[in-house]
């Protein structure tokens, strides 16, 4: 497995879990595109886009600023909405992660609509009506349930 991300605290994290995860560790691989860092500790900007074109994603799991029907994922951030098209233009399946509170804000910059979207993973929290809405657009919605 290779995890590829433009998230300094995401590569430490993975980092870690490959160093004591034990078995099937060694086989992985982390890589962290470069860029200008935000203060999210996401690394943006043209470094990280040339890399990330130049890479073909199986798998890409995506977060946002907000997400609504009209706008569809954004960020207030345009740096950082290059490097998500980026990601989203190398990837096979895309992976939206965004609980209900993102519903609704719209950023400065759309980095993706949600036909782009192949699964949104969103909590409970988000109403029934904008469930249904959003299931006919995006292939699949996952609701996370806590652990309680």
């Amino acid at each position: 497995m290779t995890v590829v991300t433009n998230s300094v605290r995401v590569a430490d994290v993975f980092e870690y879990a490959l160093r004591h995860g034990g078995t099937g560790a060694q086989a992985a691989t982390v890589v962290l595109t470069g860029g200008v860092r935000t203060p999210s500790d996401s690394l943006v900007g043209p470094i990280a886009d040339r890399a990330i074109r130049s890479l073909h994603f199986d798998l890409l799991f995506l977060g946002s600023h907000g997400i609504s029907l009209e706008a569809g994922l954004s960020t207030p951030n345009l740096a950082e909405a290059e490097t998500n098209r980026s990601f989203v233009a190398s990837a096979r399946r895309v992976v939206a992660v965004a609980d209900h509170t993102k519903w609704g804000t719209v950023g400065l910059s759309t980095f993706a609509s949600l036909s782009e979207v192949d699964t949104l993973v969103t909590d409970v929290g988000l109403p029934a009506e904008i469930r249904s809405a959003v299931a006919e657009q995006v292939r699949s919605v996952i609701i996370a349930e806590a652990e309680g």
